[in-house]
């Protein structure tokens, strides 16, 4: 994507800042990740958390954290610079739900001892976290989940948690080390009241993990059981039956990333550089087709209006103001950029986007044909299909917007 407009709001002291963290990354990145990024290659859990503990070294790794927790402290600007810039280098994700999700959790509604005991672990790219909160009958209603949770004092004085349930699509459970749940704690209660946020080994005893391949072939998401999985009390985070207020809180911080803004500037300029090497039928660079070349303006000019927004809201958000509608419209519309990104990627590629089990596209010798750009096309697609589910599905989050923006 071309830069435009939006570059005027930075200021000198911005693009210093930008350029310290491109000649960091330009350094650091481990080259392996770059060869594996650019043959299309999976990631495995230690490739995630090399690049992490990079980060965390440089304590850039918890770029929207306070310095008093371990974080960087960075201003709303340089946060989405530095999200812009790993973007533009095509790095490893920032997989870290422990910094995204759980980690600001525990800094607004932990006690002092959690906070001691947890942050530090996440913020240094020790441990891995997961996100227990969708239900096979309860992912858009969530507050519908099933998953109980019983006290009961141990014969060593303690009191616990007895629990029982069954998670659901549950990303790279079977890299963690810990994950944070929701569960019912108030069967009587009216189903928001009764809800606890307990924060659970995922090596407990009773705890069971079943891959759930995606339509792109996948090892992403997991089924998890828990079967009488014993939790201390002093893992639950805020009070009892107030884990909806976790939630809620938890669910404002993943709205807020998934307008994937930068990402969705990468995935374009990839598509501009794969629709300059493919051919029409006459024989002239997609890119050269009025019709394929106006699909990516009318995308590039959505992507610039959702940018303008994405920093609206972060700013209200920084400044303590409700911005849950504007957080809505930025999953609903971020989410759909993406999947249409993918795919106009698709389009493109053709037949070379597609891909067999052994990772090699369909070609007459069995090579990699086809231009770089195109590979695994077909598996980005299909993956991008669940955004519109995941955060929240983008039906719920209209109707958010219906209530809560429009004040209906």
């Amino acid at each position: 994507m071309q830069r435009t407009g939006m570059d005027q709001i930075f200021t000198s002291g911005d693009e210093a800042f930008r350029r310290e963290v491109a000649d960091f990354v330009a350094s650091e990145y481990p080259q392996y990740l770059r060869e594996k990024t650019a043959s299309n290659e999976e990631y495995s859990r230690e490739d995630y958390m090399t690049w992490m503990r990079i980060l965390a070294k440089k304590d850039w790794l918890g770029s929207s954290w306070p310095k008093e927790y371990g974080g960087t402290g960075w201003t709303l600007t340089q946060r989405h610079i530095f999200r812009e810039v790993l973007e533009n280098a095509d790095t490893i994700r920032i997989f870290s739900m422990g910094v995204s999700m759980c980690g600001p959790v525990i800094q607004r509604f932990g006690t002092a001892e959690q906070k001691a005991r947890f942050l530090p672990p996440i913020v240094r790219a020790e441990t891995w976290w997961c996100q227990g909160f969708s239900e096979p009958g309860a992912g858009s209603d969530l507050a519908s989940l099933r998953t109980t949770a019983e006290r009961f004092r141990g014969d060593d004085g303690k009191d616990y948690y007895r629990v029982n349930g069954q998670k659901t699509w549950t990303t790279y459970a079977q890299h963690a080390d810990w994950g944070f749940f929701l569960v019912r704690t108030d069967t009587m209660a009216k189903k928001q009241e009764g809800i606890s946020f307990l924060l659970i080994d995922m090596k407990s005893p009773g705890l069971t993990v079943r891959p759930i391949e995606t339509l792109g072939g996948d090892l992403e998401v997991n089924e998890v059981w828990l079967d009488d999985v014993i939790v201390p009390v002093e893992n639950r985070i805020h009070d009892e039956n107030k884990g909806w207020t976790c939630a809620k809180y938890l669910l404002q911080h993943e709205r807020s990333n998934l307008a994937e803004v930068s990402r969705s500037k990468n995935r374009i300029r990839k598509l501009r550089a794969l629709a300059s090497e493919q051919r029409d039928a006459h024989g002239d660079p997609l890119i050269d087709v009025p019709a394929f070349r106006r699909q990516i303006a009318q995308l590039e000019i959505e992507l610039m209006a959702l940018e303008v927004s994405d920093l609206r809201a972060l700013a209200a958000t920084t400044s303590g103001q409700d911005a849950t509608p504007l957080l809505s419209a930025l999953k609903t519309k971020g989410t759909r950029i993406a999947q249409r990104a993918a795919e106009l990627i698709m389009d493109a590629a053709g037949p070379q986007g597609l891909i067999d089990h052994e990772g090699k596209p369909p070609s007459a010798d069995g090579g990699m044909a086809g231009p770089r750009g195109g590979r695994r096309a077909a598996d980005t697609y299909l993956n991008m299909r669940k955004a519109s589910i995941y955060g929240g599905s983008n039906e719920i989050q209209m109707e958010i917007i219906a209530k809560r923006g429009l004040e209906l």
